[in-house]
Parts: structure tokens; sequence; C-alpha cells
């Protein structure tokens, strides 16, 4: 008998994702404003993330540090797609309250 994937909320995934830190700040990545957009459906769990800068260093492991945990936290989910974008630019408003607290800002 098949059995459909387990599919999590994009609440649940956004809280995972809250595990990846930036490495170059120390803070994650959902704090971070990072995650633009999160769709999950049958076929697949969707992540829109952008990075603080097109030059940034750790934008690899990043993304594979998202994607490991979501494989993680979801092993019966559908496959996870994650898409670096740029648009809109990150800017520094995008960050929590928390994350800005953090940062002294």
């Amino acid at each position: 008998m098949l059995t459909s994937p387990v599919l999590p909320t994009p609440d649940q995934v956004r809280h995972s994702l809250r595990t990846v830190v930036d490495p170059e700040v120390g803070i994650n990545i959902v704090d971070l404003g990072l995650i633009y957009d999160i769709k999950v459906s049958a076929e697949m769990i969707a992540i829109d993330l952008t990075m603080t800068s097109p030059a940034c260093p750790m934008s690899d492991l990043v993304l594979a540090d998202a994607g490991s945990e979501l494989a993680r936290a979801f092993p019966d989910g559908p496959p996870v797609h994650i898409a670096l974008v740029w648009n809109p630019p990150w800017e520094p408003a995008m960050m929590s309250d928390k994350a800005r607290d953090t940062l002294g800002w």
C-alpha cells in the first residue's frame, strides 16, 4: 500500500529553519529575514531564501544546512526545493526585533 507524504505546515517548516544559523552573524535565517516564502504541497516543500548580500561567501553552506535540516525534520515529507532569490534585495529592516536586539541595532 502506498502512503502519502506527511505534509508539514509552513509554520512547522519555518520553525525547523530556525535551527539554521548564518555562520557570519550567529543568528538563525528566519530571524534574519532570509526566508521570503514557504509553500508546501504533496509534490514538494518549496522555499524562497535570500542572503544578506549576493557576495555572501556562506551561501552554499546556508543552503546545504537548510536542506539538511528540512530532510531531518520531515523525513516522510515531500522533496525539498530551495531557491536562492534576490528580489526584493535583503535589508536590515527584514530582521526580527530579536535579531536586531542581538546585533545591538
